[in-house]
């Protein structure tokens, strides 16, 4: 079942993303598998034949609601339950990147396409704070709302076949980070030593959705000092 808040993907919305999540997080209801959170809705997962004999089990002889209907009236009570003031404060993470090089081999046409330097580019990036509003496309990859337009470039008109993990790009108004190695079309502008995806973790995934990223430059010395 999906919860809709809108098809605007702002931060009002996103805190509604996240009071409903975070309240099925902490209270999941009998008979849900898992929620899934994304720009203006959440997904509720739930199994219909636990829903069916948990009713069946509290009705006694009454009438038996079909599962579908037994968790819409259970979300909507959420909803109706849910105040603003239930999203905590986010937690903020801090991602070293090293830029340009090897690392961002597009950051000098991201500079060219803005008609600025390289330096105000990576001065651009490192300043902001990036909204995590889902994750998603591939294990631990961060949807960022809050990049400051100044920087933006469109995709590669050609995706590069395979792109190491960690590193950072720029699609459109957006910037993100490759958890691991895939495919993909974003404009390469750096590249962070942090493991976002350690599936041997619980949590396997560094970020999460409502995390608040600030990225700060660091050397490539620095870097591989970091990877040791």
């Amino acid at each position: 079942m999906v919860i809709r808040f809108g098809d605007q993907a702002d931060i009002e919305t996103h805190h509604k993303v996240r009071a409903v999540s975070k309240h099925l997080a902490e209270h999941p209801f009998e008979g849900m598998v898992e929620y899934i959170p994304a720009f203006t809705s959440v997904t509720v997962v739930y199994d219909p034949v636990a829903i069916y004999l948990k009713d069946k089990s509290r009705s006694g002889k009454g009438e038996i609601r079909y599962p579908f209907e037994s968790v819409e009236r259970t979300l909507k009570k959420i909803m109706d339950a849910l105040q603003e003031g239930t999203v905590p404060k986010p937690r903020v993470v801090k991602i070293p990147v090293c830029y340009g090089e090897e690392f961002g081999p597009d950051l000098e046409h991201v500079a060219e396409l803005n008609g600025l330097s390289v330096d105000d580019v990576i001065s651009i990036h490192s300043s902001g704070e990036y909204l995590v509003y889902m994750l998603g496309f591939a294990p631990g990859f961060p949807y960022l709302g809050g990049m400051d337009k100044r920087i933006s470039a469109p995709r590669k008109d050609t995706p590069r076949l395979s792109i190491p993990a960690g590193t950072v790009g720029i699609a459109g108004e957006q910037t993100g980070i490759y958890p691991i190695s895939t495919p993909g079309g974003w404009q390469l502008i750096g590249r962070t030593p942090s493991s976002l995806f350690l599936p041997h973790k619980q949590p396997p995934t560094l970020l999460e959705a409502g995390n608040v990223i600030t990225f700060y430059p660091i050397s490539r010395k620095e870097y591989e000092e970091w990877r040791e």
